[in-house]
């Protein structure tokens, strides 16, 4: 096709677009809820919840694979049926009547559906993964249907979805950015659960596991009623929210373990002390030649001042900043004018009356934890931009300075990825009470900061979740990755302490899973491209705790308790296929004891004992719990016949009579 006729036929398409979305918008809101529609999956064996909107008040009549059942909308339009269970299979037809308008829903099957949720290896796609070319080519699967669950985050929860969606079978042409473990946890399965599969894809890249939790559940954890708090004025009044959770930041500050008494950097009348000038092209502070910024994440101060007129002073006026890597808590004049999570522009309105005459001040906090850090540039890419539309650029010298600490600073609740309940309010609540077989999670690598407190956010986020897609409702759990490179030493590791809340979480309970996948992570890449032998792993989870194939392990050796013994201590492990071994050697390496009063831990020689492990005592230390694979990127070779792994895991050491 030649240059032209690309070009017309691109117009066409363009006007015929037009011309749809101008009709849609004459025609009537859906009857059906958006999950509704043509190639959707239904879940089998169960009642089926079905919704959607009609005028107050008006019957609603629908019908399916030979039922009808007829419902009325309330007062503010909403209506809601029931169908009978019916079995896996199709296709089927959905259709809802009300008065003269129609709405019918083609080619739905009815089979198993699962949730698939979670941070950037939860959404990583297919073209993304493992042998994508060859995936991509092969992945005609009709039977496995897609739903892609629109990137929106809300202060207040969502009853539907903020932009198009749509069902699609799995397809070359459909595949390529869907979640590669979502789908190939689907494709596995299939081999022994033969029905259709829905897969509804949740996931936002950098997300915290607060974000996908109501406001409801999150309350009843410690700490947050504040920021809640901050985050419902925000629904109403956003500058006085701002300036709010700047005081609530501040006092943070204030009270951090690294506090210095009266330090105030966000202050016009800071002290100069510690203060360095930075690049006028300022960018990533790793490209600054500054030995202690070349490899740093953390947070960095910057400042700047702006000169305005009486005249401009008293105009309404937005803080326009250039892209932030990756969280900026901002000031002017002193006051909190915003904070905003990942790449992109800021624009901060800023309340009357404080600008004023002569010189202003501008203090940006930055926080990075990945990769490359810092505000980006150059100076004249930031700028006041007045009522009038006069753009104050803030060309004037910028300065910076360090703030080092293990601490990481609290995020504005109204934040998208790291905020609180927003991809709950906009990608979860939206969800309604839509039939599911089970959830996947795999999220946690934006909670390695405060890896201790993560099972009781996690198991916040379970009960969470089954309080609104039904309480038996299971959970299978993605056990983090290995990332970054092996330990020399024994070290705190917060990405350990995730992984053993993930594990813990999941045995306290029969209906929750653990999928491990330490020994399929990348040193380099956070994101490891190896998602089929996870989506392996997630499959025979599922066949196990929600299937009930008991004869197949739901994972790996299983860490159960810790002993004192003779020669040391023995960890005895369950769900063992056949007998523990070693890869590589002769003896399993990675475990360490540990003496909480000391506090220290050092590795431990092991010894394969059938189906235990028995760690040497060393003298040098009174251990109270034992340690396995605790790091970032550890090297994990504790395996069992079958081949797998065994997962991280801390436990404290028990004296052998505790086990009679």
């Amino acid at each position: 096709m030649s240059m032209i006729g690309r070009a017309g036929r691109a117009a066409l398409l363009l006007a015929l677009a037009a011309m749809a979305g101008s009709v849609a918008a004459r025609e009537p809101a859906a009857l059906l809820h958006p999950l509704f529609q043509d190639h959707a999956v239904l879940q089998r064996d169960r009642p089926i919840a079905v919704w959607g909107q009609a005028p107050a008040g008006q019957e609603v009549s629908v019908t399916f694979a030979g039922q009808a059942v007829t419902t009325q909308a309330d007062a503010t339009g909403r209506w809601h049926a029931t169908l009978q269970p019916t079995p896996a299979g199709g296709p089927h037809m959905l259709q809802a009547t009300s008065g003269k308008d129609i709405q019918i829903a083609r080619d739905i099957l009815v089979g198993d559906v699962w949730l698939c949720s979670g941070q950037s290896n939860m959404e990583l796609p297919v073209w993304r993964a493992l042998n994508a070319g060859s995936e991509i080519a092969s992945a005609t699967l009709p039977t496995i249907r897609l739903f892609t669950v629109p990137q929106a985050a809300a202060v207040q929860a969502q009853t539907t979805f903020q932009s198009a969606v749509a069902w699609t079978p799995a397809s070359p042409a459909t595949v390529r950015d869907f979640s590669a473990t979502c789908l190939y946890f689907a494709r596995e399965l299939r081999r022994t659960v033969a029905v259709p599969m829905g897969l509804i894809q949740a996931a936002w890249g950098g997300s915290r596991i607060e974000a996908w939790t109501s406001v409801e559940a999150l309350r009843a954890q410690r700490g947050m009623a504040e920021p809640l708090d901050v985050l419902a004025l925000y629904a109403d009044d956003p500058l006085a929210a701002r300036a709010r959770w700047g005081r609530y930041w501040q006092q943070w500050w204030a009270t951090r373990d690294e506090a210095v008494p009266g330090a105030a950097p966000w202050r016009a009348e800071a002290s100069d002390i510690g203060w360095q000038p930075a690049p006028a092209a300022l960018g990533a502070w790793e490209r600054w030649n500054v030995p202690a910024l070349a490899d740093y994440n953390g947070m960095v101060w910057y400042r700047t001042q702006v000169m305005l007129s009486a005249e401009q002073a008293a105009q309404g006026a937005t803080l326009e900043l250039a892209s932030v890597d990756e969280t900026d808590m901002t000031w002017v004049n002193g006051v909190a004018v915003g904070s905003q999570y990942g790449a992109g522009e800021r624009r901060y309105p800023l309340p009357k009356g404080l600008l004023k005459a002569g010189s202003n001040s501008v203090v940006v906090n930055v926080l990075d934890t990945y990769g490359e850090g810092g505000l980006a540039g150059p100076a004249t890419a930031h700028a006041v931009i007045l009522e009038d539309g006069q753009r104050v650029v803030l060309d004037a010298s910028w300065q910076y300075r360090m703030a080092p600490g293990g601490q990481a600073p609290p995020f504005a609740p109204w934040q998208a990825a790291t905020g609180l309940s927003t991809l709950y309010n906009g990608m979860i609540a939206p969800l309604g009470a839509f039939g599911l077989r089970g959830m996947l999670w795999y999220q946690g690598e934006s909670n390695t900061g405060d890896g201790a407190g993560y099972a009781a956010l996690l198991r916040s986020l379970r009960d969470d979740w089954r309080r609104q897609f039904g309480a038996g409702t299971p959970l299978l759990l993605v056990q983090l990755a290995g990332y970054g490179q092996p330990p020399v030493a024994p070290a705190d590791s917060g990405w350990a302490q995730v992984r053993d809340a993930q594990r813990r979480v999941a045995a306290e309970d029969p209906r929750s899973g653990l999928a491990v996948a330490i020994d399929i992570g990348d040193a380099y890449d956070i994101h490891p491209p190896n998602k089929q032998e996870l989506g392996r792993r997630l499959a025979r989870v599922a066949r196990h705790v929600i299937y009930g194939e008991h004869t197949v392990a739901p994972s790996g050796p299983d860490a159960a308790r810790a002993l004192r013994v003779p020669a040391g201590v023995a960890v005895e492990f369950e769900d063992v296929d056949g007998a523990l071994a070693a890869i590589g050697s002769k003896h399993p390496i990675g475990f360490e004891l540990c003496d909480a009063a000391a506090p220290r831990c050092e590795y431990s020689d092991a010894e394969l004992d059938g189906r235990r492990v028995v760690l040497r005592s060393l003298p040098s230390l009174r251990p109270t719990h034992v340690r396995y694979c605790w790091a970032d990127g550890p090297v994990c070779t504790l395996r069992d016949s079958s081949g797998a792994p065994a997962g991280p895991f801390e436990l404290p050491i028990a004296d052998a009579e505790a086990r009679r």
